[in-house]
This record gives structure tokens, C-alpha cells and sequence, in this order.
């Protein structure tokens, strides 16, 4: 895992960005994986910056998202569809049929599932995923647990995901309790995969995903395994670090 060391979030988004401009105009066609959060709305930004200074052209990119509440229709503020064109797709000059975003509304989960795991074979692959890492260690929804779920699934969120997601919301009441996400083995095939980090909160997860046990209870931890990851982070992030 190679790993960038950054003097804060701005420089850590400036540099997320980077990568990812690389790898549209190394492939102009790539397939991105892409995260929501608060984490990677920088890099989102400065990828609309220099799109607008014509630097990057995202008229052949395609992209899928990692997750998706369930339940939520696309025109909600907090569904993850709105989110990405808010802070990206209506922003640059992407072709609206090439980006993918889970489903929410999809009662049938296993039918959803499926179709999405198909949707992304179906495109080669993922050539970039962007990560962001939760405090307990989570990528996508893909929360501690017993065992590391292969394919896209359905999941329960914690109530720990719960409780940070729910100052989007007007109560905790209407925060979703379920959500479609890439399953680790969906994640793991990427052909590299971008974690972003910021802040001390993230300090203890970022340990445990670089230096601990690989253990499902440490979602990410599992990219150790991986050949070509490279972790963004401030140094906050990065201070429990042995």
C-alpha cells in the first residue's frame, strides 16, 4: 500500500484529484468507482475546476457508485444519486447514460443486487475506485461483520453509521436503516483502488486498515491483499500510525 502523506484536507483533496485525473487521461473511457461522504466532496470539486478550465474531458468516463440507500427516490437531497450530480455529474460534461448509481427504490434487494453486480461486469471492470474509510473501519456499507461479503449486497447499517449519517437528516426517524453497496469481493477487483482519510476521528480506522489483522470486523483492512491501493490522508489521519 503506498501512501501519501498530506498537511491537510485540502491538499489531501488536491492530490486524490490528481490520481484520478491521471486515469482519465491515461483511458479517457475508465470505468471509476466512485464514494460519497463528506470526505470526497474536495476532490469533486477540484475535478470540476479543472474541467472548467478545460483540462479534463469526462465525455466518455463511466462511472458506478459503491452504494446507495434503500428506500430513498433519486430527487431526495440525501439519496446518493442527488449527491453525485450535485457535487459532480451536472457539473462536467458526462454523458448522464454512463453513470451508475444503485437503486434505491428497488423493493426487490437480491434483483437489484444482481442486476448492479452484472451492470459492472458487464463494463470491464472498474479501472479506479475511490474510497473513503468510516471510523469503524467500514468501505461502502460494508459494515464490521463475520465474514467479508463477496458481491453486491443488501446490509443493515449500524447504528454507529446510523448515528453519523443522521445530521443529514431532520431526524434520526428518517435516516435509512438499509443499504446497497459493493460487496468486498465487487470492491477488491478494481484494478486499483484510492482510499481518502482526513481528520484524528479516522486515525484509529486508518491503523487498522494499514498495520492491523486482517479481520471482517476491520472491513478494510482486507486491502492489504490488494496489489495496488494508495492511501490520501492528512496527518491527522495518519498519526497513530506506527
Amino acid at each position: 500500500m503506498k501512501i501519501i502523506r498530506t498537511k491537510d484536507y485540502e491538499e489531501m483533496s488536491r492530490k486524490a484529484a490528481n490520481l484520478i485525473s491521471a486515469q482519465i487521461l491515461l483511458k479517457p473511457d475508465c470505468v471509476l468507482g466512485l464514494a460519497t461522504g463528506s470526505t470526497p466532496i474536495g476532490i469533486y470539486d477540484q475535478l470540476v475546476e479543472w474541467y472548467k478550465k478545460g483540462d479534463l474531458d469526462f465525455s466518455t468516463v463511466k462511472t458506478v457508485n459503491l452504494d446507495e440507500y434503500k428506500g430513498l427516490t433519486r430527487d431526495n437531497e440525501q439519496s446518493y444519486y442527488y449527491f453525485m450530480h450535485h457535487h459532480l455529474f451536472d457539473r462536467v460534461n458526462i454523458d448522464e447514460e454512463n453513470t451508475h448509481v444503485p437503486n434505491g427504490k428497488v423493493e426487490n434487494g437480491d434483483e437489484e443486487c444482481l442486476r448492479y453486480e452484472a451492470l459492472i461486469e458487464s463494463m470491464g471492470g472498474v479501472d479506479l475506485q475511490l474510497l473513503g474509510l468510516g471510523r469503524n473501519g467500514h468501505i461502502g456499507f460494508n459494515e464490521p461483520a463475520a465474514d467479508f461479503p463477496k458481491i453486491t449486497h443488501c446490509v443493515d447499517l449500524t447504528e454507529s453509521t446510523i448515528e453519523a449519517n443522521k445530521r443529514f437528516f431532520a431526524s434520526a426517524d428518517e435516516v435509512p436503516r438499509q443499504a446497497y453497496t459493493m460487496g468486498i469481493g465487487t470492491i477488491m477487483k478494481a484494478d486499483k483502488i484510492l482510499v481518502v482519510a482526513n481528520g484524528e476521528n479516522k486515525a484509529d480506522a486508518v491503523a487498522a486498515m494499514v498495520q492491523g489483522e486482517i479481520n471482517p470486523e476491520v472491513p478494510a483492512s482486507i486491502l492489504q491483499l490488494h496489489n495496488n491501493v494508495i492511501l490520501v490522508a492528512d496527518e491527522a489521519a495518519l498519526s497513530k500510525l506506527k
